[in-house]
């Protein structure tokens, strides 16, 4: 847990608890003011150290560790803090330009694992062989590096040993990010299960959609049924029983005396209404058609 948080927390609970204590020792009880303070402390100091081991008890229960094992997960951060101290120190000591890049590179990584696992002290045995191997071999390495090329002068035996260490401190570079990855290696676990959960999901939605669309009925055809046409000799007949009933009645007219008047009362047929002038036309006219 980082020590200033926990600093905060525990004062934020004693602080309020000794001043509460005194203000009851000095005012409801009535005792002296010194034995009141002595009590304002000892409350205090009391309630600091509970609520530490309630900070931590719930700091461990969080991570799954006991006390034991993060004493020892504690002792080795501490260790390797002071290590990458003098690693931080030493890398950027050394005159070697080109190299500049992949040492910068090189600490970033080391600082990445070391707050990973300071921030969650679990991680620590996924990070082992970082801590107790290739830690300490980058911190010689690095070391021997910077004292030899400081010398004023060398030889091609210097030249050569600082090749080779350059060499070698590159693979061990790669060997830290490996590390890396190591220590990441159950979220990387953790995201793949999720994305595959998350492609479950969104299958069996495309499925339940592709099923409702595949249940709903298709609307029916409601056009209206065409009315079939009449056959050719029918309308040949009819067209022949109008010309008759024109033709009488156009005879019809020519028999009846008096004014003839037309009116038009079709775009297409001409109907003609007998106007009678006197009764006896009309009376003989209504015969006429009676007698037919």
């Amino acid at each position: 847990m980082n020590p200033f948080l926990s600093f905060l927390i525990r004062s934020a609970a004693a602080i309020p608890a000794a001043v509460v204590i005194w203000l009851i020792s000095f005012f409801g009880l009535e005792f002296p003011f010194l034995l009141s303070s002595a009590a304002a402390l000892a409350g205090g100091a009391l309630i600091y150290w509970l609520a530490g081991i309630f900070s931590d008890a719930r700091f461990l229960k969080k991570h799954g560790l006991t006390r034991k094992e993060y004493r020892y997960i504690s002792k080795n951060l501490d260790e390797a803090k002071k290590k990458i101290s003098r690693l931080n120190k030493t890398l950027f000591s050394i005159r070697h330009f080109p190299s500049i890049k992949q040492r910068i590179e090189l600490f970033r990584v080391i600082r990445k694992i070391y707050s990973m696992t300071k921030k969650e002290p679990k991680r620590f045995y996924q990070a082992e062989r970082f801590y107790f191997s290739h830690l300490d071999s980058i911190l010689e390495l690095t070391e021997k590096y910077a004292f030899i090329s400081s010398q004023p002068k060398k030889n091609r035996e210097l030249d050569e040993a600082l090749y080779q260490t350059r060499e070698t401190l590159s693979e061990l570079s790669k060997a830290v990010e490996k590390d890396l990855y190591q220590v990441l290696s159950n979220d990387l676990e953790h995201l793949s299960f999720e994305i595959d959960v998350a492609k479950h999901s969104i299958k069996t939605a495309n499925d339940i959609k592709n099923e409702a669309r595949q249940s709903v009925p298709l609307p029916k055809n409601t056009a209206k049924p065409e009315v079939p046409a009449a056959p050719s000799h029918f309308v040949h007949t009819e067209t022949n029983a109008n010309k008759r009933a024109e033709e009488e009645e156009k005879t019809e007219s020519q028999q009846q005396t008096g004014p003839r008047y037309s009116i038009n009362t079709h775009t297409k047929e001409k109907i003609e209404i007998p106007i009678y002038t006197t009764r006896e036309e009309r009376y003989k006219a209504e015969n006429r058609r009676s007698n037919r």
